[in-house]
Formats: structure tokens, C-alpha cells, sequence
């Protein structure tokens, strides 16, 4: 079981620091789109008094971690693991600041049973929905964000080592934010994050990482910015590949971009054994994915991506091989504080891990994606509280507890994602 109870943290008083009390109260009154919603819902295991946090967590959130890193791996084979968008809404932060006993934010124990996941991976990847500025930017929420570095460093501490930083909100805190979140990446040994750069030269660099002996790079776009325009002669803050939603044949500046794309491809392809890309597009909360996503993986899968990785539309949509190319198009929110609506379609997500293995045979080299499954993943939160946030795996005996109705859900979305391929693999939810 992942949730044997060490530690149980019981928290009176929020204690939060002025600014997080007044963004706390903002996300309660958070419109439904892109936002929170305020229903009603109490905590699973008792009712608390006013003002009262009480959860149960793995263990002590000061207790040190054992060390889980993966045993070494036969050369020319590596253990991926990939998850989707992680959202830090205000009434995140606040809670996070409260777990740090108003001293700095703390998102582990929010997180921490990711781990079950990452600690038996090579390479851990998720898509940063929200630039990383920090306190020194300014935080802010919904409808221009700008989170707390310590978001960040909850995923690096479970071993999270490559991150896409190419969504709509990249821009939200304007240049200094993407600077600041730059530099704040830089300083993580070990990790990999693209998609938004501090310098053209750092945009164009090719990047030819390795992994056990097999060769790697990772490429990151987003269709868009929310509106917002980049400065002049600065393009290369974040890779746009633009798209004005009318159709991908009509859509002149999407269509220009794709020879972007491809140089961008043609600059690294022959270097690496795998190669991802990602792509933030679609539309908000469709189950279905547009033409515009059809067009770029089927794209994307012809100037030889390996794996291609969709987020932004904030819900589970279908995954597909195209060719030899293994294709999502989104994962859903991993962790967010959007609304709970009807199957909890923006809190529930896929989570996928699979292993490369690189044969050679007459010369000729050969990538295979093996051993592929896929869990689904709840990002609990008390919504009379905003507190509590969690993500809860499906396979998870605890499940029942955060969310009565979880056989009806993973049923809807499993149906949902191998709605293009059957073959498709999902660890079981519990009985």
C-alpha cells in the first residue's frame, strides 16, 4: 500500500503569509472556465471543524527519502516514464505555504505518490503548465500565472528530469518570468527542460542527450499564447507554432511554421536513436482531438519523431500509433485545482511508462517502445477547503476513499484513450 501511515499532519490554522491569504480567497471565487469551482465536498475519512487540515500522508513530510533510484540497465535500454499538465492554481500555493508552516511552499506531500512511478524510471517527463517565476517575479494565478519555484522542485526531488515549458501561459509573467524560470531550470543538475529559452543561441542549440547508451533529444511547442505577443526580434523565448483554428490547410502562419519544425527536426534526428516531441494544442477540455492535432502528429510522425507528446486540452484524450510512432495527444491534468465536474474529467489523467530498447542488426539500428502501460491518475482536492491536494493512482486500494465513484470514471476514460487502439494496456483499478 503507498499510503502507510507514518506521519499524520494536523494543521489548526492555515498561517498563511498576507499575499497567500488574499490569493486563497481569489480562487474561491475562480469563474468555472480555466478556474476553481466551490462545490461543496468533504473530506473522505470525517467532517473537520472550520479551519482544520487533516490528512494522512505516506510518511512524515520532514522524514528523509530512502534512496529509490533504478538499478542499472543493460546498454542500449532505458525506463521512461511520462505524465501531463501540472497546474498551480493559488489556492495550491496557499495550501503549499501552509504545509511549510507559512515558511516557503512545500508541494511534496502532494506529490509524493508519484514516486511509485518515477523511482523505477531512467527518465521522468511532465509538461509545466505554469512558468516557474517564483516570488521574485511575482506569484499570480488564473488568468496569468506565475508559480513558485519550490512546484518545481516537489517533481525533482521524484526524479522528474525532463520538462516541456512550451503552453499558453509561458508568457503570463512576460519576459522576466521566462528568464527567471530559465535560470531556476539551469540550476537542476541532471534535468532537461526546452521549449522556452533564455537567448536565441540557447533556442537554436542542439541538444544530444544520452541515456544508458541510447541517444536522445526532446523538442517542445505550443500553439499559442493566450494572446500575447513576443517582443520584437525575441521569438525565440518560446517556440509558437502558430495556429488561428480555422483549418490546418487554410492556415497560412501554421502551415510556414512547419518548416520550422522540420529544420528544428533535421538538426538533431540523425544524432539521436529517440526522438521526442511535444506539443501543447487543442481545444480545452474536448475528449476529442481537433484537425490541427491530427495534422501535427501525423507530421511530426513523418519527419521521424519517435514519441509524441500532447497536453494543453486539460482532459484524457485518445493515444494512437501512427506508423511506428507512438502518439498522445493529451494526458490530462496530472495536478490542478480545476473544477470536479461530471467524471472529473479535469482532474483525472494519464500517466504512461514504457521502455526503449535499441537493436542493431546488419548494421541497421532500431528504436522499440516495449513493456507500455498506463495508469490512471486523481488529483484529489477538498473543495469546501481548498486543501488536501493529493494524487491518488486508480490501481491504489486508497482510491475507494478520495473518489466513491472510481469504477464508473476509469471505465469513461480508458474507453476514452483507447477509443483509436484497443491493444492499448491500463494497469487495473482497484477491486
Amino acid at each position: 500500500m503507498i499510503y502507510d501511515t507514518i506521519g499524520v499532519i494536523v494543521l489548526r490554522k492555515f498561517g498563511f503569509t498576507a499575499r497567500s491569504a488574499a490569493a486563497f480567497a481569489a480562487a474561491c471565487v475562480l469563474a468555472a472556465c480555466g478556474g476553481c469551482a466551490a462545490a461543496e465536498q468533504e473530506a473522505p475519512d470525517e467532517a473537520l471543524e472550520e479551519g482544520e487540515v487533516l490528512f494522512e500522508l505516506e510518511h512524515n513530510a520532514s522524514a528523509p527519502e530512502e534512496d529509490t533510484a533504478p538499478q542499472g540497465r543493460e546498454n542500449g535500454t532505458f525506463r521512461m516514464s511520462i505524465a501531463g499538465d501540472y497546474i498551480i492554481y493559488d489556492s495550491t500555493y496557499a495550501y503549499a505555504n501552509a504545509l511549510a508552516n507559512g515558511n516557503g511552499y512545500d508541494f511534496k506531500p502532494m506529490v509524493r505518490n508519484l514516486r511509485r512511478f518515477t523511482k523505477d524510471c531512467d527518465l521522468n517527463y511532465y509538461n509545466q503548465e505554469t512558468i516557474l517565476g517564483g516570488e521574485e517575479v511575482g506569484l499570480s494565478s488564473y488568468p496569468c500565472f506565475c508559480s513558485p519555484q519550490e512546484a518545481g522542485d516537489a517533481m525533482v526531488d521524484l526524479g522528474y528530469n525532463i520538462v516541456s515549458t512550451a503552453t499558453n501561459h509561458t508568457y503570463d509573467a512576460g519576459e522576466e518570468g521566462i528568464l527567471a524560470s530559465c535560470k531556476y531550470w539551469k540550476k537542476q543538475d541532471g534535468v532537461f527542460m526546452t521549449g522556452s529559452f533564455a537567448s536565441r543561441e540557447e533556442r537554436n542549440e542542439v541538444h544530444v542527450l544520452e541515456c544508458n547508451g541510447v541517444t536522445y533529444s526532446v523538442l517542445d511547442y505550443t500553439y499559442g499564447l493566450n494572446g500575447f505577443i513576443l517582443p520584437e526580434g525575441k521569438d525565440y523565448l518560446v517556440n509558437v507554432w502558430p495556429c488561428n483554428f480555422t483549418s490546418p490547410g487554410e492556415d497560412a502562419e501554421y502551415k510556414a511554421y512547419k518548416k520550422q519544425v522540420k529544420s528544428d527536426i533535421d538538426a538533431v534526428r540523425d544524432k539521436v536513436d529517440f526522438l521526442v516531441v511535444c506539443m501543447h494544442a487543442g481545444v480545452e477540455y474536448s475528449t476529442d482531438e481537433t484537425d490541427y492535432q491530427d495534422d501535427m502528429a501525423k507530421y511530426l510522425a513523418d519527419c521521424g519523431a519517435d514519441l509524441v507528446i500532447g497536453t494543453h486540452p486539460h482532459v484524457i484524450e485518445p493515444a494512437e500509433y501512427i506508423g511506428d510512432t507512438l502518439v498522445y495527444y493529451s494526458l490530462g491534468n496530472l495536478f490542478c485545482a480545476q473544477m470536479q465536474d461530471e467524471y472529473y474529467n479535469k482532474v483525472t489523467s494519464v500517466l504512461a511508462t514504457f521502455t526503449v530498447r535499441k537493436t542493431t542488426e546488419n548494421g541497421e539500428t532500431k528504436i522499440i517502445i516495449e513493456d507500455l502501460s498506463h495508469e490512471l491518475m486523481y488529483c484529489y482536492y477538498n473543495q469546501a477547503t481548498w486543501a488536501d491536494y493529493l494524487i491518488v493512482p486508480f490501481s491504489a486500494p486508497e482510491i475507494k476513499r478520495f473518489l466513491p465513484e472510481y469504477k464508473e470514471v476509469y471505465d469513461h476514460y480508458t474507453d476514452i484513450f483507447r477509443r483509436k487502439d484497443k491493444s492499448l494496456t491500463f494497469a487495473p483499478c482497484a477491486k
